[in-house]
């Protein structure tokens, strides 16, 4: 995520703050290559420029403290100004607060609206313990609707559709007339993608806007389109009138652009973001961790989170007292890596880290991997796995047959095991070992 844009500003951002001295001739060199970096991750040019004006104005004359080096000042300025852009602070307290509250999601064909609904539906389902119905009422994608069907039967979310109708309106009448039949807290309406240049299906979700008279019309946005993205908004926001925008794929390649556009050009804010395919991968948007990450500084906040929802509490207990006592087998190994993945991908965990933008380049992250371990560890016996001293070459040559790897990547996997439970000794010999969250 940010990729791109987390280059070019930190290469900006590290040459001034060297300097020693702040000056108007510094700054407007910093901020014209802040501007290039803007349009280079695909910031709506009118957006940048508002964006440096803005930076300018507030650092000329800026006040310089004694404890701070002005460079970083200048640094602290822009992730200041960045947030403001962004939405100042997240806007999601009052979000769904009211019961029964209905939601209508509207946006562009392969926005990722009926994986963003049921994934709405799970977070408010676990995060504000609300009972929400699913109405499919996108009926121009073929399945479309059996795709929302599945995905919440898998999260015991209920939807509601008509076999073999065509009218999507129909479909919100009835679904309506369902909602308010029984204790439901919150109605999300997925809709059909549509272009804002087709009027008779603009006309169509606003027939739909005024039947539901939904409490939030949210946009839901693909941060991979990035300009797309931008205009869609706004002319779906001159439409509907929008509340506030999803904005999804953003563990994609995408450079940025749509994220900093978005608030600034439609002027409502960005509620959440999708950060991968799982429905737990979804998050409240905090436009301050944002700005950071962004600014390559890392969310160490954000990161802690994360693990604390997503790791399991009894299984983080029992291995870390496992590893307090010198005990790590391949059995812990594989546990241990089953809980980190259930954190979304290993790049969106490590843009989390601050710095670690600035050694990307040197670190190798191959999402595979992890299977490719897993597989090795499944292929041995459970003896194997919690004596591995035992495994000799005939075994190894078993263990790579069952995997489908090689008998060299079975020896590295040993191999690095084998210094991890060096370093573990060490460490429990040291009596430093403490769980690095808080599961209070």
């Amino acid at each position: 995520m940010f990729e791109q844009i987390q280059t070019r500003l930190n290469k900006v951002l590290n040459s001034i703050k060297g300097e020693g001295k702040i000056t108007e001739s510094n700054i407007d060199a910093t901020l014209r290559d802040v501007r290039r970096a803007l349009l280079e991750a695909d910031v709506n040019y009118k957006v940048a420029k508002s964006f440096i004006n803005r930076v300018k104005d507030k650092s000329k004359g800026h006040k310089v403290f004694t404890s701070i080096k002005p460079g970083q000042q200048f640094v602290k300025l822009l992730k200041d100004e960045l947030t403001e852009f962004l939405g100042s602070q997240h806007s999601t307290d009052d979000f769904c607060k009211k019961k029964p509250s209905v939601i209508l999601l509207a946006g562009l064909q392969g926005s990722g609206k009926t994986t963003t609904s049921v994934k709405l539906a799970y977070h408010l389902k676990n995060k504000k313990n609300r009972k929400s119905l699913l109405i499919a009422a996108d009926l121009q994608r073929p399945a479309a609707v059996e795709q929302l069907k599945v995905l919440s039967s898998e999260h015991d979310i209920e939807t509601f559709s008509i076999d073999n109708c065509k009218q999507p309106t129909d479909v919100v009448k009835k679904g309506l007339e369902y909602f308010k039949s029984k204790p439901f807290d919150c109605l999300i309406i997925d809709t059909a993608g549509r272009l804002h240049i087709d009027d008779s299906l603009m006309d169509e979700i606003k027939e739909i806007r005024n039947i539901s008279k939904p409490d939030e019309i949210i946009y839901v946005a693909d941060s991979m389109t990035g300009q797309d993205a931008v205009n869609s908004a706004v002319e779906f926001n001159s439409c509907l009138d929008i509340s506030g925008i999803i904005l999804t794929k953003l563990d994609g390649d995408s450079r940025g652009g749509a994220a900093l556009s978005l608030r600034e050009c439609t002027g409502k804010p960005i509620k959440f973001i999708g950060v991968g395919e799982s429905v737990k991968n979804f998050e409240i948007f905090h436009p301050e961790r944002m700005a950071s990450r962004i600014l390559g500084m890392g969310d160490i906040i954000s990161l802690v989170e994360k693990a604390e929802q997503t790791i399991d509490k009894d299984i983080a207990i029992n291995s870390a007292q496992r590893l307090k006592e010198g005990i790590f087998t391949f059995e812990d190994y594989k546990n241990q890596i089953h809980q980190i993945k259930k954190m979304g991908s290993l790049s969106s965990i490590m843009s989390m880290i601050p710095g670690f933008s600035k050694i990307k380049k040197n670190v190798n992250i191959n999402e595979d991997e992890f299977k490719w371990i897993e597989a090795i560890i499944n292929s041995m016996t459970k003896k194997e796995r919690v004596q591995p001293e035992i495994i000799n070459g005939s075994r190894r040559k078993r263990i790579a047959n069952g995997s489908g790897r090689t008998v060299q990547e079975v020896n590295t996997l040993i191999k690095q095991f084998n210094q991890m439970k060096i370093m573990i000794k060490k460490m429990k010999n040291k009596n430093n070992m403490n769980l690095p969250f808080n599961f209070g």
